[in-house]
């Protein structure tokens, strides 16, 4: 315990340290990139940089890798969802009408359904061909959170999913008014109980807080004032659709941040994209999930998130443009803000699937994995989501990220052996953590399930090494990999499996 311990200290000091010990200089915005930049983009906005898109882009100016990396955005999914997804949801009042067994089994098979729902997101994450869609999808996830366990019915959040997908790099004003509608979120945030005489806020609240303007840019009466606005936002009860429902509107005067008169919800939603401080707010999101988690978004680079922020409100809210301005950016590429960023766990386990070309028979049970590191998928542990950064390590955690880690690539290498390696399990997952991921599925069977998927992992790693560059140099093999030099020096004359084993388990192999 006393070195795990020790190893979640020197990760977090790596945090502090790591800018130091990389060079000053910034190359010209008009030369192409080079290797450990064309690496640095790839990695912060996919999940990984494979040895072959890192020479390509290698060889690219900025504009022109963004240019390329944006429109890929607009690919169609490769995963197709559960066939469930299309049945109609099962209206409120049949709820209410079943008997005890008949709503456990229903419970039942909405916790089955959210467990296919997780690993279908998963499997398209380890599959797309656009991994930035699948990176502004989860922090949408983020963003405008939802959870099953209280919204419940899965078709509800296949459908957020699919609303995020549709406006993730879209136009910012539309999204906020569509995701205001969503079932799911109509649910989460309790807008069906909001009536004319009495207010529910619970949206009203959170749509300033944590989806506009952020702490400090509105005063509690504006909350209430808008909670009015929203009233009769509904859903109905058989279909799942959204429903105004007119007679449980409040049709009276209202005052939301100096704007008064009979104001409806899209209104309100129009004055607080009218705010300044909305843009400001969601550029300093993306900073600190692309850029640096510290506050630097608030010190030495408020100036440049202004600036990034004043293209986003220029563009009218064109999620697209702020990530250009941002991607583009000298302070993107400053050496003070590599290997910065931990990885969170769906960064580590897809990351590691796709950087290492890793051809999984079924992605799908390793959302148990992302779940006992802390990212339980279509579950946030509350309406704020994950704070990440460094909330992803602790000496818990670290000891999982390792176990996986070591188990995939034992995995890889035992070849015949692999029914034992079925038979041991391939990581510890606790009884008491599946419960809460899988919400009473049988936990032997998901652990099966599970030891099958990390038994079924191919991976050539001559093929790789080779694709790295030098033959399996281990000096370039180390600059695909790590984000900055290991923490623990390679020993001469490592090579192969070890070498990659050494790499990933080194405290860098967690940064990005």
């Amino acid at each position: 315990m006393q070195r795990l311990v020790a190893a979640t200290a020197t990760l977090l000091a790596l945090l502090i340290g790591s800018a130091s010990c990389l060079a000053q200089a910034a190359p010209r915005s008009l030369e192409p990139l080079g290797f450990d930049d064309a690496r640095h983009l790839l990695a912060r906005t996919g999940f990984a940089a494979a040895p072959a898109d890192i020479e390509f882009f290698a060889r690219l100016t900025r504009e022109q890798a963004v240019d390329r990396l944006l429109p890929r955005t607009a690919s169609p999914r490769v995963t197709p969802p559960p066939a469930w997804v299309h049945e109609p949801v099962t209206p409120f009042s049949r709820v209410r009408a079943m008997s005890t067994e008949e709503r456990q089994a229903w419970q039942r098979n909405n916790v089955a359904r959210g467990l296919d729902l997780r690993g279908w997101w998963l499997q398209e994450m380890v599959a797309t061909p656009s991994p930035l869609t699948e990176k502004m999808v989860l922090f949408w996830h983020n963003h405008f959170v939802s959870s099953q366990q209280k919204v419940r019915q899965p078709q509800y959040l296949y459908r957020q999913n699919v609303l995020l997908r549709e406006h993730a790099l879209g136009n910012f004003g539309a999204f906020l008014h569509a995701i205001a509608r969503d079932p799911a979120m109509v649910i989460y945030l309790d807008s069906a109980s909001n009536r004319k005489g009495q207010p529910n806020e619970n949206f009203a609240r959170e749509v300033m807080e944590l989806f506009t303007l952020g702490e400090g840019h509105y005063t509690e009466r504006d909350i209430k004032e808008a909670a009015r606005a929203f009233t009769g936002w509904s859903i109905d009860g058989e279909t799942g659709e959204f429903l105004f429902r007119a007679g449980a509107h409040d049709d009276g005067v209202k005052s939301v941040l100096g704007r008064i008169g009979n104001l409806d919800g899209d209104d309100v939603l129009d004055i607080l994209l009218a705010q300044p401080q909305t843009a400001q707010f969601i550029v300093r999101k993306l900073w600190r999930e692309f850029v640096s988690t510290g506050e630097s978004a608030d010190t030495a680079d408020a100036g440049e998130v202004a600036r990034i922020a004043g293209v986003f409100r220029d563009s009218q809210y064109d999620i697209r443009a702020a990530l250009h301005a941002l991607f583009i950016s000298d302070a993107f590429y400053a050496p003070r803000h590599r290997a910065t960023l931990v990885k969170s766990p769906v960064d580590l386990v897809v990351g590691t699937l796709r950087q290492f070309q890793f051809a999984p028979g079924d992605v799908r049970p390793l959302s148990l994995v992302v779940a006992q590191l802390g990212q339980n998928l279509f579950a946030p542990p509350n309406v704020k989501g994950w704070p990440g950064g460094e909330a992803w390590i602790n000496s818990t955690t670290l000891l999982a990220r390792k176990q996986f880690l070591e188990r995939l690539f034992n995995a890889a290498d035992l070849k015949g052996q692999r029914p034992a390696m079925m038979a041991a399990g391939p990581m510890q997952v606790s009884a008491p953590l599946l419960n809460e991921a899988v919400q009473g599925a049988p936990v032997n069977a998901m652990r099966q399930r599970l030891a099958r998927a990390m038994a079924d992992m191919p991976f050539d790693s001559q093929s790789w090494l080779r694709q790295a560059g030098a033959g399996g140099d281990p000096v370039q093999v180390q600059r695909v990999v790590l984000a900055m030099a290991p923490q623990h020096p390679l020993p001469a004359g490592v090579g192969g499996m070890e070498l990659l084993r050494r790499l990933t388990q080194d405290p860098v192999y967690q940064l990005k």
